[in-house]
């Protein structure tokens, strides 16, 4: 995971938070699709400090969850207008132009291999699309 990353100290804190930590600390292998802090700091004022309340720990289980796959994904291997079915349950696309692979609007912008899968950096946060009503 990011444990060790001082651009992504806001995830490692959510993914405590949420008691998510041994979840994805297992065997896997997952692809994680990793928000940097300046990612989480371009949210609506609040956002996270209000998603970090325990109070709301099932609503950060969502959007975290919707930043990971079962499975190794390298961003290389991805087709433009490809989904891809997320450990929440909900699916996110890519887009490939120019070289440049996105996961819906989040420009993937590293990759870092890790001993149970991928870690891919993006700039952006995923938000789960809002439940059907």
């Amino acid at each position: 995971m990011a444990v060790g990353s001082p651009d992504h100290t806001t995830l490692v804190a959510a993914v405590t938070a949420a008691e998510l930590v041994d979840a994805l600390s297992n065997a896997g292998p997952f692809t994680v699709f990793a928000p940097t802090n300046a990612a989480f700091a371009a949210l609506p004022a609040g956002t996270v400090d209000g998603l970090l309340k325990p109070e709301k720990k099932a609503d950060l289980q969502n959007v975290l969850q919707y930043h990971v796959a079962v499975g190794v994904f390298k961003p290389e291997m991805m087709a433009d207008g490809q989904p891809l079915g997320m450990v929440n349950g909900d699916n996110v696309k890519f887009s490939v132009k120019d070289g440049k692979v996105m996961i819906n609007d989040a420009n993937i912008v590293a990759i870092v291999p890790a001993s149970n899968g991928l870690v891919c950096v993006i700039d952006k946060v995923l938000l789960p699309p809002a439940p059907a009503q």
